[in-house]
């Protein structure tokens, strides 16, 4: 991956040269570029700022310096726009977040804009949305002096998510925010130390009682201190699965929507017919498919739907809301979809796009195998898992 800085201050960003990520750099995993905005200015006095149009406090980056070095680094002889996202830290962006780190490290390359004083004049990030891809995010509801401290941020958060930047990747699983919860306390030895001991359950070697132990303290320790990233029912592992009705049709097709703008994109592939389907398509297929929901706080933020081919039992549009992934939701949607399959089922089936790899393990996972993959943009891949029943 490569990476991109503009800022007035290069200084600031000498951390980049450090520890893991140093290391990164020097192994070729990554390549970084930190470039002094004031390269492209033309003046005695190397101007970055201006006064505000309209009046008020403090000075605004101006945006002839960013345009000359966007037709620098984004132009022909810098290899061009294509696959390049441009970040911009300020806090008025969409809040960072795992989900977004995990986002960002599929990309090539990303180029940071680093703001300073009141911001970077807005025609700078109209102009970069003509030649890449711009996404404007905040660390955090409060205001920094630059985007230095937060370029390195979401810096951190990205690129240890890339393979073979991790000596041990297995540390990424259990990590705070992964899975939608904190992470559990962790202990080391000694076993006993100045009156406090290691919870005896790490020290039983029972593997199965230490999982539960975790997963318990992650719950509890998100519930007390973030319990924004919970509901009740994730508290108490009791979401409730219902049949669907033809008044959830509505809101059946909302989620289908936001569910497959991240399909389409994930398999570059607009044509997928679920983005294409209208309210009375929906509906009437609660009459054709055996269709299930759950809701949170009487909003609809997940749905699955059987209907039987022969003796196959096909399983279809399981879907879970953006703000709900991570959850173990979709995991839920999926046993309940086989446990209600009919006794004259012999296997399951469903589709998935080629290139949706977190479907794709999520699926294999739960011992599906895939059979084929169609011969279309985003395949599909058919994967098919035999029934057993005791």
């Amino acid at each position: 991956m490569r990476l991109d800085y503009l800022t007035i201050f290069p200084d600031y960003l000498a951390p980049l040269q450090l520890s893991l990520p140093g290391k990164a750099v020097a192994s070729g995993l990554l390549d970084v570029h930190v470039h002094d905005l004031r390269r492209w200015t033309h003046d005695r006095h190397r101007t970055v700022d201006d006064t505000p149009y309209g009046g008020g406090a403090g000075m605004v980056l101006k945006p002839e310096p960013f345009g000359e070095a966007f037709d620098e680094l984004l132009g022909e002889a810098g290899g061009g726009g294509e696959g390049v996202t441009v970040v911009v830290t300020t806090p008025s962006g969409e809040p960072f977040t795992q989900p977004l780190a995990r986002e960002l490290a599929t990309r090539e390359r990303l180029v940071f804009a680093c703001g300073r004083y009141e911001g970077i004049d807005q025609r700078v990030l109209d102009h970069a949305r003509t030649i890449a891809e711009v996404r404007e995010i905040s660390i955090g509801d409060y205001v920094l002096n630059g985007g230095e401290v937060a370029a390195l941020a979401i810096t951190e958060a990205v690129v240890r998510l890339l393979p073979g930047f991790m000596g041990n990747a297995a540390s990424l699983v259990e990590e705070s925010h992964e899975g939608g919860l904190l992470e559990h306390p962790v202990y080391t030895k000694p076993a006993s130390w100045r009156g406090h001991a290691v919870p005896p359950v790490l020290l039983s070697g029972d593997h199965g009682a230490i999982a539960r132990w975790r997963h318990d303290q992650a719950v509890r320790r998100t519930a007390e201190r973030r319990p924004d990233l919970l509901h009740a029912s994730a508290v108490t592992g009791e979401w409730v699965v219902e049949r669907a009705v033809r008044a959830d049709a509505a809101e059946i097709l909302t989620l289908q929507l936001a569910c497959w703008v991240r399909e389409a994109v994930a398999n570059d592939d607009l044509s997928i017919p679920p983005l294409h389907e209208d309210l009375a398509t929906v509906a009437e297929s609660l009459a054709e498919w055996d269709t299930y929901v759950v809701r949170v706080a009487g909003r609809l933020v997940g749905s699955v739907r059987g209907r039987l081919d022969g003796d196959v039992w096909d399983i279809g549009r399981l879907m879970v809301a953006p703000d709900q992934r991570g959850r173990g939701l979709g995991r839920l949607l999926l046993e309940h979809a086989q446990a209600v399959a009919p006794a004259g089922a012999a296997s399951y089936r469903l589709f998935t796009g080629k290139g949706s790899a977190d479907n794709l393990r999520m699926y294999k996972k739960a011992g599906f195998g895939v059979r084929e993959v169609l011969d279309g943009p985003s395949g599909p891949a058919v994967l098919t898992k035999r029934i057993t029943r005791r």
